[in-house]
């Protein structure tokens, strides 16, 4: 090889080198299972780090599994999973120290998966002013504990997905967006139109103020960022609800419930005229926005929840 020729082909590489088209980028942070708890033979607790939460990469939040009969990591089946989401100032333990799930799923062949998020998640990726980033907790669980679930904890896809006041709005959003991922969807004095779009008194609900939050973080301004809101409202989004069975349970005791009333009344009617809907209301005049209403709604809605995704 000529002088000439070994100066040309060391510059050459020397320049794609130096080249940041050929620097491969750093590999994006994942979402980590930091350590699991078994609880009793059926729950298992376990803590997941993302970079989609807020806080320091090690820290964790919590997804509770209620586990069926012959379940292991390295069982040779995979099962289906109802997802089942808290409210407002309540967690992963909620449904299983308030709401008696774990007695009133005893011997299903499913998967209940109990995910924490905070008291004003309102189950969706945070505007922060348009600068997006976490708390992302829409990526959160429908990108890293889905797939962390159905990856090591055999879960597989078939899925249906319940959830009581914030967590309502949480299941009913998840079921319009994600069209074909749950098989049917329930929700108990759930918060379905947090912006008041159906014509319910009142102001727009603030999800942020659960938590003492900046609530403008959340979706923006009501009016400024409607259309965040709107993307975000059960109630807007009611067209999208087609396919599968839904169930909606509300009260009307006390003021809380008496707003929720408003919403869930409103919704079911809009729901009810939608063409391709299938919705179930159970409306008790008595019941209250709290656990005894919650559970007993669980319980009517459970066997079909369980049907949708073929455990009868």
């Amino acid at each position: 090889m000529s002088r000439l020729r070994l100066v040309i082909l060391t510059l050459v590489t020397v320049l794609v080198a130096l080249t940041p088209s050929f620097i491969p980028a750093p590999a994006q942070a994942a979402a980590t299972v930091r350590w699991e708890a078994r609880v009793s033979d059926r729950i298992l607790d376990i803590g997941i780090s993302s970079p989609n939460l807020e806080g320091p990469d090690w820290a964790a939040k919590v997804v509770r599994l209620l586990l069926p009969p012959g379940w292991s990591k390295d069982a040779a089946r995979t099962w289906p999973t109802i997802w089942v989401l808290h409210g407002g100032f309540d967690d992963h333990k909620s449904w299983t120290d308030k709401g008696n799930l774990e007695a009133l799923t005893a011997n299903t062949d499913a998967i209940y998966v109990l995910p924490e998020t905070s008291w004003c998640s309102a189950y969706s990726d945070w505007w922060n002013y348009g600068s997006y980033g976490a708390p992302a907790w829409e990526k959160y669980l429908m990108g890293d504990v889905r797939t962390l679930l159905e990856s090591t904890y055999r879960a597989n896809t078939t899925r249906a997905i319940a959830g009581n006041s914030m967590g309502g709005l949480g299941a009913m959003k998840f079921a319009a967006k994600y069209q074909g991922w749950f098989r049917s969807a329930a929700s108990f004095s759930g918060n379905v139109d947090p912006l008041h779009d159906s014509g319910a008194p009142g102001e727009p609900d603030k999800p942020g103020q659960g938590c003492a939050a900046d609530w403008k973080r959340v979706w923006g301004d009501y009016t400024a960022q409607r259309h965040i809101w709107e993307q975000n409202n059960p109630y807007t989004q009611a067209g999208k609800l087609t396919g599968i069975p839904l169930f909606v349970s509300y009260g009307k005791n006390g003021l809380v419930e008496s707003a929720v009333y408003e919403q869930n009344s409103r919704f079911v009617a809009k729901l009810e005229n939608t063409s391709g809907v299938d919705v179930r209301e159970r409306y008790d005049a008595g019941a209250g926005h709290d656990w005894p209403a919650w559970s007993s709604a669980m319980s009517w809605a459970l066997p079909d929840l369980l049907r949708s995704v073929g455990v009868g």
